[in-house]
């Protein structure tokens, strides 16, 4: 059985749950086969450990731990503890959309639509708001790993797990959605850290991260990195190297520089590596995976011989295990000044980690040197250490209000400010 899983605390679940497979069929063809008389003679083969649970060391190997299995069904609006998230004063989170399974990367219209990209299921959402009532719309099915989407021009870009297509003139087109363009289709199929962000960047390019294959390992060089191409999928390049896995990237609207989370490594133990944010203020630079982890920990198996002053030091951490996902930089004008351009980002929670962490969103503060200074902004999704959800990606909207999509329930959250 083909197993998928998501480190941030990446969920897993098989193929089959997703309906990717035809399960059934195959569970009934095992029923009907009669297995092999086992002898003396027969080799004693062992199976492969998930791709989450490589380099675990032998002695957690009787861990319980081990990724969460999603929810691929949307929770009720009675049924969101709203009311136990906590936000500095003047802000306020309401329910915005719910009925929106898995969702995942958003992405804002020219009209105002709001696209929600899936994980493990093979949708694309449009959300448009009616005016004190949102209606949600499926825009594209039968999509493998649809998780990141971009908006540029009125066209939705969308990133698969190997190829990136196109919906032309898309908010025009809700009820009627256009068959997909094809504007790459060379990707490595690699399943483990195989779904994508995807942005449009100041050069007006596509941006897109190819994750690690594996928790650790020597990847190879098509993977483990960010990419770049033209809008019509040519000139494809790589822009940054050394990168486990990213799931949310933008870009600072004064600088222009590229900023990113990165997810780092599991099983070096319940406080360590820390997630970090990144800055890459120009391309051809390599960040350290998988030599080392959270800008100071050398591996102990891939770096021998290395040294973590090799790599581009991360410009913050946000905790070990804590799987920041999408960051956007505020530019709106909703909230109080000093939010101005400050990056906020999700963490959607632990699953490596015995005593859970994240589960929340952070707000960065950007230092003139490049740095970042980092504290909390909502918190509550977790309650002492059961998590009730789990934030994904964030989106400013135009009237400067924040949404936040949550894919364990199925919903996307509005934070707004009120004048104290």
């Amino acid at each position: 059985m083909a197993v998928d899983w998501n480190r941030s605390p990446r969920a897993f679940v098989p193929v089959c749950v997703v309906a990717l497979l035809g399960c059934s069929g195959a569970r009934r063809d095992a029923q009907q086969e009669k297995p092999p008389q086992q002898t003396s003679q027969t080799p004693v083969t062992t199976p492969a450990p998930p791709s989450w649970a490589q380099g675990r060391p032998a002695d957690l190997a009787s861990s319980t731990l081990a990724p969460h299995v999603p929810m691929l069904t949307a929770t009720a609006a009675k049924d969101i503890p709203l009311d136990r998230v906590k936000l500095p004063p003047g802000f306020e989170i309401a329910l915005w959309a719910e009925g929106v399974p898995n969702a995942r990367s958003m992405a804002v219209g020219r009209n105002g639509t709001v696209f929600v990209g899936t994980r493990l299921l093979d949708k694309v959402y449009a959300v448009v708001d009616r005016g004190g009532r949102r209606e949600v719309k499926v825009i594209a099915k039968g999509l493998h790993r649809p998780n990141g989407v971009a908006f540029h021009d009125g066209a939705l870009y969308v990133a698969e797990l190997s190829r990136i297509v196109r919906f032309d003139a898309i908010e025009e087109r809700l009820d009627d959605p256009p068959a997909p363009v094809v504007v790459y289709d060379k990707l490595p199929k690699d399943e483990p850290h195989g779904w994508k962000f995807l942005g449009v960047g100041p050069d007006q390019k596509l941006y897109f991260n190819i994750g690690a294959p594996c928790n650790i390992c020597a990847p190879p060089a098509t993977n483990a990195q960010l990419v770049r191409m033209n809008l019509d999928g040519s000139g494809f390049e790589t822009f940054a190297r050394g990168i486990r896995q990213v799931v949310g990237f933008d870009w600072d609207p004064r600088t222009k520089d590229l900023w990113f989370t990165e997810n780092q490594r599991d099983w070096l133990g319940e406080e360590q590596p820390e997630d970090k944010l990144n800055h890459a203020s120009r391309a051809g630079l390599d960040f350290g995976f998988p030599y080392c982890h959270g800008g100071e920990i050398v591996d102990p198996e891939f770096g021998k011989g290395r040294s973590c002053s090799e790599a581009t030091p991360p410009a913050a951490k946000v905790g070990p295990h804590t799987a920041p996902l999408g960051m956007r930089f505020y530019t709106g004008d909703m909230f109080p000044p000093e939010y101005k351009n400050r990056i906020v980002m999700a963490l959607h929670g632990s699953w490596n980690k015995a005593q859970k962490s994240g589960y929340s969103l952070l707000s960065a503060s950007v230092a003139p040197d490049g740095k970042a200074k980092v504290e909390p902004f909502a918190t509550g999704w977790l309650q002492g250490n059961e998590f009730w959800g789990r934030p994904v990606d964030v989106q400013v909207m135009r009237d400067g209000a924040l949404l936040v999509s949550d894919d364990w329930n199925g919903a996307l959250y509005r934070i707004s400010y009120r004048q104290q």
